[in-house]
């Protein structure tokens, strides 16, 4: 079934006395990279306590922030892949279930030996990397292209979200009882979210109890036809210039994502000294301020989606905004020396860098909605060497230098090296 024109007046429509089942399927994606993220940044906050009670140096920290990229590379073709060939529903709570019970298991293996305790965080990124695989697949058969950008845009939000729930109760809990007590809350809410999924999700509206025909019609004249893909044409994704151009997008958005995720609490701790009961409140607002602004992008693209503007113009003018707009910042960071003013510019970076999320972000489901799974995973897999060799890169640089502003400027240059790719081998259209 080939997709219909987007409407007029696109709208998360439904009849009125019930509730879209794609609407809680939606939700359950947000909640999943909620959890996913608190699991994740957690250690930024712990890793403070941690370094001073296991006597960590700066080049040891990095390496426990870093480590999590072992395991999270490893698992995102292969995720992409069996999401895509026998469903996504499997895939993602299995994923959910293994990073939970590493971050149970993280406290016991720092105690016990460094090398045990990067073998947990490797864990916790295996697990981790099925998520986003797992959402794109089962997104391209949840979501009429009307609702695209929204949606998915959404569930890359419950990023900021999970960041903000880290960093508000991380400190408390490490100041009331322990940095070990983070591990144990955060690993405890995947058992939560679990236990919804297998009741609530589905791998497709076409085989899901509870979704009415009027929804069903919605989304099947809303989307391409969609079967199993019982082979992968490697060739053909490997040889399509839109594809690098996702790939090459992800790699820049999250060289400099990932850095400012995991090193800003450090940042604003060490070389702005920000007292450590202060620095989760610094750290969340520029979070909170992405979580808006990713979701106003995605609104905003299927807004001028709706309003005629082809895919391809949408997605590059989005990309081009977020790389553009989202260097300018880090080019001023070397010469703060006060909390407020580095915060406010961290905070402009990252509103713009989450406006990729409505642009190279949802471009998966637009090239290629049969393989969305598949071209995630090989995205991502890219986009996890930032986390491996940027994140590591700076505690290097910063135990060499004791500066940052290295770091913020071949951020800024990397910005621009998304931005030029993008504007050239970008497309909005169906390729594979």
């Amino acid at each position: 079934m080939s997709a219909a024109a987007p409407s007029a007046t696109p709208g998360w429509r439904f009849t009125p006395g019930t509730w879209p089942r794609r609407y809680t399927v939606v939700a359950l994606f947000f909640l999943a990279t909620v959890i996913c993220y608190v699991d994740r940044v957690n250690v930024s906050i712990a890793i403070i306590p941690m370094a001073r009670d296991l006597g960590y140096s700066p080049a040891t920290q990095g390496l426990v922030l870093s480590a999590f990229f072992w395991g999270y590379i490893v698992s995102q073709l292969a995720g992409g892949w069996m999401a895509d060939r026998f469903g996504g529903k499997a895939v993602l709570g299995v994923g959910v279930g293994c990073w939970s019970l590493a971050t149970l298991l993280t406290p016991a293996g720092a105690s016990m030996s460094l090398p045990l305790l990067l073998g947990v965080r490797a864990l916790l990124g295996a697990g981790e990397g099925v998520n986003f695989p797992a959402i794109h697949s089962l997104a391209a058969r949840w979501a009429p292209a009307r609702e695209r950008a929204r949606a998915v845009a959404l569930s890359y939000t419950g990023i900021f979200a999970g960041t903000i729930a880290a960093l508000l109760a991380s400190p408390p809990l490490i100041l009331r009882y322990g940095w070990p007590s983070v591990f144990y809350v955060s690993g405890a809410l995947g058992a939560l979210w679990l236990g919804a999924w297998m009741v609530k999700g589905g791998n497709g509206p076409e085989d899901t109890r509870g979704v009415s025909r009027d929804e069903l019609d919605l989304i099947l004249s809303d989307r391409p036809d969609l079967p199993r893909p019982q082979a992968i044409p490697w060739r053909t994704i490997l040889r399509e210039p839109a594809v690098w151009a996702i790939v090459l997008a992800h790699v820049c958005n999250n060289w400099g994502f990932y850095i400012l995720l995991l090193w800003l609490p450090t940042y604003l701790n060490r070389a702005l000294r920000v007292p450590m009961d202060r620095v989760g409140e610094y750290s969340l607002i520029p979070w909170a301020a992405t979580f808006a602004m990713g979701n106003l992008a995605g609104w905003l693209s299927d807004r001028l989606r709706a309003r005629g503007m082809p895919v391809t113009a949408v997605r590059k003018t989005v990309q081009s905004a977020g790389f553009a707009l989202g260097a300018l910042p880090l080019l001023f960071l070397p010469a703060v020396t006060g909390p407020a003013a580095a915060v406010t510019l961290v905070t402009i970076s990252a509103c713009c860098g989450a406006m990729s999320l409505a642009a190279f972000g949802v471009n998966h489901l637009d090239v290629g909605p049969r393989y969305a799974g598949i071209l995630m995973g090989i995205s991502n897999t890219a986009a996890t060497v930032p986390g491996i060799v940027g994140v590591a890169l700076t505690g290097l640089i910063l135990g060499l230098t004791g500066t940052f502003s290295a770091i913020f400027y071949v951020t800024a240059a990397v910005y621009l090296l998304g931005l030029t790719g993008y504007l050239l081998w970008a497309s909005g259209e169906q390729r594979l």
